[in-house]
């Protein structure tokens, strides 16, 4: 399975010839990305905003077939139950060996029922820039809770690279109340297993920098 960091809460899935990609964003809505101009078999969004649901930057692929089941999971882009921002969508996918979570513009307490679901993972994709979403603080509380194999913060941003918004925070919040392992790596991993729960650290495909 190789994992691709388009940027942002973007990215691409590619498994046994079959494309996923996640939350493409509209050209010039997140500041120091590229646009999106990516092809996959599949785009999930996890809600309806401009930087999350851009699906006119895929193009649709018709050969494949999908080796995923896929579950959703409704859940709040805020902590007043949506009133602020609405709601957000978790997905799960597993093909029998690897079980995937993104969750999106995750911006709320999960129950203890959702994060039953969230067990068990291999990879989980989180939120930790905070201001629209969950802060690193929090993600990191809840990536010790779930216990992913591994797990990909996404949205946040780099001042040094030049991306993402400036009311969002840098990564260091979260890597700071971590206990895992850290690897950085660059825009695209091939998943591998381990004994270890590790963090890793990508760089977007799509930087301008």
């Amino acid at each position: 399975m190789k994992i691709t960091w388009i940027g942002h809460s973007c990215f691409k899935i590619e498994e046994n010839g079959f494309t996923v990609v996640f939350d493409p964003y509209e050209d010039d809505t997140v500041p120091g990305l590229n646009p999106v101009r990516e092809r996959a078999n599949l785009v999930l969004c996890t809600h309806e905003h401009s930087d999350h649901n851009y699906r006119a930057g895929v193009v649709i692929e018709k050969s494949g077939e999908n080796p995923f089941v896929i579950h959703e999971m409704e859940t709040y882009h805020d902590e007043a139950q949506g009133a602020k921002r609405g709601t957000n969508r978790i997905y799960i996918l597993d093909d029998g060996k690897t079980k995937i979570a993104h969750l999106g513009d995750l911006g709320c307490e999960l129950t203890s029922e959702q994060k039953e679901q969230l067990k068990n993972l291999d990879i989980l994709f989180v939120p930790v820039g905070g201001f629209y979403t969950i802060n690193g603080t929090q993600a990191a509380a809840l990536v010790k809770e779930l216990k992913p194999h591994l797990t990909i913060p996404m949205h946040f941003r780099n001042d040094e690279k030049g991306f993402g918004y400036q009311e969002i925070s840098m990564l260091g919040e979260f890597l700071m109340n971590t206990d895992c392992k850290t690897t950085f790596e660059n825009d695209s991993i091939e998943l591998s297993t381990g004994a270890e729960q590790e963090i890793i650290v990508m760089m977007p495909a799509n930087t301008k920098i």
